[in-house]
């Protein structure tokens, strides 16, 4: 096989490419580096968004919980019992976290009803539920 004198020289010649010279740059492991520092804080900014809307959600599930408890107590209730009373308006009661609240209409929507308002407010949240109670025939 008979090789090329001029280019044998060149590579005596230009160091660069000597077969001892193997490696990155200082250049492509800056470049490297700073490719994945980026993505490294793309997927911190992701995490700490997760971690706040599950955060956000267990809030808002909780309070859902409150409220709906709060519905099936009032729905089991009698018609006439004064917890189900406009009197009393607006009925609130405080826990720990959570303050529940309702107010009562009588004969809303239409006659021998009740229009139950349930309002629960805490950590920063606010749930509200609307339930009709109606008389037993």
């Amino acid at each position: 096989m008979k090789t090329d004198k001029a280019y044998t020289k060149y590579r005596k010649a230009d160091r660069r490419f000597s077969n001892k010279d193997k490696g990155f740059t200082l250049l492509e492991v800056v470049v490297a580096v700073s490719i994945f520092a980026v993505g490294l804080l793309a997927i911190a900014i992701m995490h700490m968004s997760a971690i706040s809307a599950n955060s956000t959600g267990a809030k808002i599930t909780e309070i859902s919980s409150w409220s709906l408890d709060r519905v099936e107590q009032l729905m089991s209730l009698p018609y006439d019992d004064p917890l189900l009373g406009v009197a009393g308006n607006p009925h609130q009661v405080t826990s720990d976290d959570y303050t529940i609240s309702w107010t009562i209409a009588d004969n809303n929507p239409t006659q021998n009803t009740k229009l139950i308002r349930i309002t629960v407010t805490g950590r920063g949240k606010t749930l509200q539920f609307v339930s009709v109670r109606s008389r037993s025939l």
